[in-house]
């Protein structure tokens, strides 16, 4: 399997609110990220997420 890097840019707080959850399972933020991006659920959560979003902003 190939692989790709992903970088992220974000805030602090959201970085420590991951810091938080990886930490509570025993995991780096790399580990518990990727590990939540191969959830079964993930796509539908992400789609949840958007549309919401999408509401919040008026654009749908």
């Amino acid at each position: 399997m190939a692989t790709e890097v992903l970088s992220l840019r974000m805030d602090h707080e959201l970085l420590e609110r991951l810091r938080e959850h990886a930490a509570k399972r025993g995991m780096s933020v790399q580990d518990y990220v990727v590990r939540t991006l191969m959830r079964d659920d993930f796509d539908q959560r992400f789609r949840t997420a958007v549309e919401e979003t999408e509401r919040f902003y008026g654009v749908t």
